[in-house]
C-alpha cells in the first residue's frame, strides 16, 4: 500500500507534519526527536497508527537547537555569472574561485543524496547562474535519482532558459524560478548592464507552454530603479500563470547596510491596492517565506519576500551550500564550514553528518538585523510616526539623543557633506522625515534656528509631509517676526536673519527655505522642454554610434535614465513638489558636426505647478550618463547647454528661447 504512493511520495511527505516518531532511526543512525503534537493526535485512530508506523522520521542533525527542520536545501552550481546585476555583483565581476576548488557533479550528488537520506525533500540549484554550468542538466538528472526528493527547482535569470528548458523537463526539473526586475527593455540592459530582455522574456513564455505551474518570477524592487513597474508587474499576471515574487532589496554590502533604495512590503501593497482593491490575501505554508496575493479573475498571483520590513527567521528551513563547497546554515552570517574539504579527506558518510549536526545546531534564532532596525528608538518612530501633539517630546528626545546615536549606531549614521552634521538615512522619504524633521533646518542651513525663549512653542502645522514625504521648511516660532533675533544650536551665538529679497519664491519672510504653497492655484495643462549637450570627441562618438562601449547603449540607458529623473525630481531637489506627470519623453541624438549627444526632454502634467524643474532634470540625468558611460575612453567629455527652451502654463505665462 505504501508503495502505491509512488517514488516521491508515501512516507517521505509525512516528515513535515508528522515530525519524528518515538522508537525509530533515520538510515544514517541519528538520534531523532520525540512525538509532535500532532503524531500524537493521530495515534488515537486507526489510519493515524499506521502513517506513524510507516512514517521516515526527520533527522535531529538536521533540526536546530529551536526546533527548526532544515527540509530545504540551496546548492549553488557556479559563481559565474553572465549578467552585471547592479544590486548583485559589481560591474567588472568578482574575483572567481579556481575551478579545482568548486564542487564537481560527483561531490554535489554525493552530499544530496546525504542530505535527502537526512530528510531534505526539496533542493533548488542556483548561482551565480546555474544554467552557465555545462553538466546542469546531467546533475537534475541525477537528483531525480534521489528516493525522497520531492521537489527540484532552479533559480535562474532565464538568459539560456529556452535553449535548455525542454531538456531539463526531461530530466527532472519540476519547478522554475526566473529573474526579472523590469518589464521595460532598455531599463532591463541599465539594470544587468547586458542585453537579453527578449531571452527572459522567451523563457517566460516557454515555461509555461511546457506546463510549469506556476512560473515564479522573481523581482527586486528597488527606489529609483523599478518600484513604479509595480502595476505593471501585477497586470503581467493576468494572462500567464505565474507568481510575480516582489522581493524586498536586502540592502547588505561589505558589511554596510543602506536603506535609500529598500522599498517596503507594506508600501509596495498599498501601491497595489489603490489600483486593485479587491486583491485577495492566499493561504500559505508556515514556512513560506512569501506572503501572496492574488487580484481576482487573474491567472497568475503576486507575493511578496519580506526579508527585510518582516523577517521569516523563525520558520526557516534552509541550508545552502556554496559553489565551493561550505554549508551555510544562514545567509547573512558569516560562519561557513566546508563539507568539500571534509569530503575529499575521506571522511565517512556518518562523519559528515556529525559535521553538519553540529554546524545546524549552531545557527542563530534570527540573522543580525541592521543598526536603524535594531534600535528602539528608531523603530517605533517608523512605525508609530508622532502626531503633532506628541512632536514636542520626540523632538525634544532627539535633541538629547543626538550625541549619542552616532556612536550607538555606528556606520548607520552618515554625515551631510555640506555640513557635517550626522544624518540618518530612512528607507523612503516618508520615514526619513519621520527621524529627520527635528534637524531639517540642519541639513538645509548647517543649523537649527531658534526662538531664545526656551519655553516658546513650535507651530507644528509647517512640519505636516506631503504625500511623498517632502516637508515645508517654514520651521518658526509663533513669536517669531521679521529681523527677530535667534540662536544657532551648534555654534551658541545670535544672529539677526534679513529680509528675504520679493523675486525670490522659495524664502519666508524672514529668508529662509520654504515650499511654495501651491493650494490656492487653479488646475492648468503645464508643459516644459529642456536640453542638454554632450561634446564626447572623435573617438567616444565614434564608439557611441557603433554602439561600442563596453558598459552598453549609451543612449538606451541614457533615455532611461532621463525619464527615471523625471520621476524623482522631487525627491533630488528638495523644495520641488511631487507632479503626477502625464508624460515624460526623452530623445538624444547624434550631431556628428560636433561629435556630440544631443539631449531633448519633454514633461506634461495636469496641476498647479509646472514642470520646468522635471524637464531639466531629465535633460540633466541623461546626459550625466551619457558621461558616465563613455568616461572611460575619454576625460575630455563636455557637458554644456543645460537650459529650458520652452514652458506652458500657469500664472507667468509661455516662454520659448529663441
Amino acid at each position: 500500500m505504501a508503495a502505491a504512493w509512488g517514488r516521491r511520495g508515501g512516507p517521505a511527505l509525512l516528515r513535515g507534519v508528522l515530525g519524528a516518531a518515538a522508537g525509530r532511526a533515520c538510515s544514517s543512525g541519528a538520534p531523532v526527536r520525540a512525538p509532535s503534537a500532532v503524531a500524537q493526535e493521530l495515534q488515537s485512530s486507526e489510519g493515524g497508527r499506521f502513517l506513524l508506523e510507516h512514517a521516515v522520521p526527520f533527522s535531529a542533525f538536521l533540526m536546530d537547537s529551536f526546533g527548526r527542520q532544515h527540509n530545504y536545501l540551496r546548492i549553488s552550481l557556479t559563481e559565474k555569472c553572465n549578467l552585471r546585476c547592479q544590486y548583485c555583483m559589481p560591474e567588472e565581476g568578482v574575483q572567481l574561485s579556481p575551478k579545482s576548488e568548486l564542487l564537481t557533479a560527483q561531490e554535489i550528488i554525493a552530499l544530496a543524496r546525504l542530505f535527502v537520506k537526512e530528510g531534505v525533500e526539496k533542493i533548488r540549484l542556483t548561482g551565480g547562474e546555474p544554467l552557465i554550468r555545462p553538466d546542469v542538466v546531467d546533475i537534475v538528472g541525477q537528483l531525480y535519482k534521489l528516493e525522497g526528493l520531492k521537489t527540484i527547482a532552479v533559480t535562474t535569470n532565464g538568459i539560456n532558459l529556452t535553449r535548455l528548458l525542454p531538456r531539463l523537463k526531461e530530466a527532472g526539473l519540476n519547478a522554475i524560478n526566473i529573474s526579472l526586475d523590469t518589464l521595460v527593455p532598455a531599463k532591463f540592459e541599465f539594470i544587468v548592464r547586458r542585453k537579453g530582455f527578449h531571452k527572459v522574456m522567451e523563457g517566460i513564455h516557454k515555461a509555461t507552454e511546457l506546463g510549469y505551474r506556476p512560473v515564479k518570477v522573481n523581482c527586486v524592487v528597488m527606489r529609483g530603479f523599478n518600484e513604479d513597474e509595480l502595476l505593471g508587474f501585477v497586470d503581467f499576471t493576468k494572462d500567464l500563470p505565474l507568481d510575480v515574487r516582489f522581493i524586498e532589496y536586502m540592502p547588505f554590502d561589505g558589511n554596510k547596510w543602506n536603506f535609500k533604495k529598500m522599498v517596503s512590503y507594506k508600501e509596495m501593497l498599498d501601491t497595489i491596492k489603490q489600483r486593485w482593491p479587491e486583491l485577495e490575501k492566499l493561504p500559505c505554508e508556515t514556512s513560506s517565506t512569501a506572503k501572496s496575493y492574488k487580484v481576482p479573475h487573474f491567472q497568475g498571483q503576486i507575493s511578496f519576500i519580506t526579508s527585510m520590513s518582516e523577517h521569516f527567521c523563525g520558520s526557516c528551513n534552509r541550508l545552502r551550500i556554496t559553489a565551493d563547497g561550505n554549508l551555510k546554515v544562514c545567509l547573512f552570517g558569516n560562519s561557513e564550514v566546508s563539507l568539500r574539504d571534509h569530503l575529499r579527506s575521506g571522511a565517512s558518510e556518518e562523519e559528515l553528518v556529525q559535521i553538519i549536526g553540529a554546524a545546524v545546531g549552531r545557527k542563530k534564532k534570527q540573522h543580525a538585523e541592521p543598526a536603524l532596525m535594531s534600535f528602539p528608538l528608531c523603530q517605533d518612530t517608523l512605525q508609530y510616526p508622532p502626531n503633532s501633539k506628541q512632536w514636542g517630546h520626540t523632538f525634544s528626545h532627539w535633541l538629547t539623543l543626538r550625541t549619542s546615536l552616532p556612536k550607538q549606531m555606528g556606520k548607520a549614521f552618515m554625515k551631510n557633506k555640506l555640513t557635517g552634521q550626522p544624518f540618518l538615512p530612512g528607507s523612503h522619504p516618508e520615514q526619513q522625515w519621520h527621524i529627520m524633521t527635528g534637524i531639517l533646518q540642519t541639513q538645509l542651513r548647517g543649523c537649527c534656528v531658534f526662538q531664545k525663549d526656551p519655553s516658546s512653542t513650535f507651530d507644528t502645522k509647517c512640519l505636516e509631509a506631503s504625500s511623498v514625504g517632502q516637508v515645508s521648511v517654514d520651521y518658526q516660532s509663533k513669536e517669531a517676526s521679521p529681523g527677530s533675533e535667534f540662536c544657532t544650536r551648534d555654534l551658541g551665538s545670535c544672529t539677526n536673519i534679513p529680509h528675504a529679497s520679493h523675486s525670490l519664491t522659495h524664502t519666508d519672510e524672514e529668508g529662509r527655505a520654504t515650499m511654495v504653497d501651491v493650494g490656492g492655484k487653479p488646475d492648468s495643462r503645464r508643459s516644459a522642454v529642456a536640453g542638454a549637450v554632450v561634446c564626447l570627441g572623435q573617438k567616444a562618438f565614434g564608439m557611441v554610434r557603433q554602439n561600442q562601449v563596453k558598459k552598453g547603449d549609451v543612449l538606451a540607458v541614457a533615455q532611461i535614465a532621463g525619464i527615471q529623473g523625471a520621476k524623482l525630481t522631487s525627491q533630488l531637489i528638495p523644495l520641488c513638489h511631487n507632479i503626477p506627470l502625464n508624460h515624460v519623453e526623452v530623445s538624444l541624438s547624434l550631431d556628428e558636426a560636433r561629435y556630440a549627444v544631443v539631449i531633448r526632454s519633454s514633461c506634461q502634467t495636469w496641476g498647479r505647478t509646472g514642470v520646468e524643474m522635471e524637464a531639466l532634470t531629465a535633460a540633466s540625468l541623461a546626459a550625466l550618463t551619457v558621461y558616465d558611460m563613455c568616461k572611460a575612453v575619454t576625460h575630455e567629455i563636455v557637458i554644456k547647454e543645460v537650459k529650458l527652451l520652452s514652458k506652458t502654463g500657469g500664472q507667468r505665462g509661455d516662454f520659448s528661447r529663441v
